[in-house]
């Protein structure tokens, strides 16, 4: 028993080392966001019109009202919020208002669609499954959704075979159904509220060098 207890210990200080390079955590989660962010917000400075149109056209769009005021705030946000998690300048500040952008899109754009960003095509490898089995409100519609997509996947698969240049068209990856679900932009979210919390991280940020400076270490 003292043995075990022992060798626990030892393990438990060889991880308390790794803390050592803790900095790499929220390097790496900036390093994942910055160009999601600054590529999002690219895409709608150069179509701004077309942005501004689908935030306010009730019938195609979000019907929001403002809508180029939003679509400016949201363009502005994820463009210099990009730049900023890159640099690692104000990022517990600029997590704020990017937080917000996820909450408008779950909310206003991907909800409707459920979890699944891509919806799986297989039912029984679906992690619905699990969901199901609690009986989590939506999970059965959800396999439901899956075999019906499977169902689609199979069809356009078999007329490609006969009709098109199947192995052209899947060169770079199978075919798959696009299910717009708030899976992407609910782990954006949760990868911000980490950074909001935590930080930009140590030495590979701006944030850090102007801390130090402002607060020297020996004070």
């Amino acid at each position: 028993m003292n043995s075990l207890a022992g060798h626990a210990a030892t393990l438990h200080r060889l991880f308390n080392k790794t803390r050592a390079l803790d900095f790499l955590a929220p390097l790496a989660l900036r390093l994942y966001l910055a160009p999601i962010m600054i590529s999002a917000g690219y895409t709608k400075a150069t179509s701004f019109a077309d942005t501004a149109a689908w935030f306010g056209n009730p019938d195609w769009g979000l019907g929001l009202p403002f809508p180029t005021v939003l679509a400016f705030l949201a363009t502005a946000t994820e463009l210099a919020g990009g730049v900023l998690l890159l640099l690692g300048l104000f990022t517990r500040y600029v997590s704020v208002p990017l937080m917000v952008t996820m909450l408008v899109a779950i909310f206003t754009v991907h909800w409707p669609n459920g979890w699944f960003a891509i919806a799986p095509s297989n039912a029984q490898t679906s992690t619905a499954v699990v969901l199901d089995w609690v009986g989590l409100p939506g999970a059965s519609e959800s396999l439901e959704n899956s075999r019906q997509v499977g169902e689609r996947l199979d069809k356009a698969r078999s007329l490609l075979r006969e009709h098109g240049h199947y192995d052209w068209l899947t060169g770079k990856g199978p075919l798959v159904v696009l299910n717009n679900g708030i899976e992407f932009a609910v782990t954006y979210f949760i990868m911000l509220l980490v950074l909001f919390f935590q930080g930009a991280g140590r030495y590979l940020s701006l944030d850090y060098w102007i801390a130090r400076r402002l607060v020297p270490a020996d004070s």
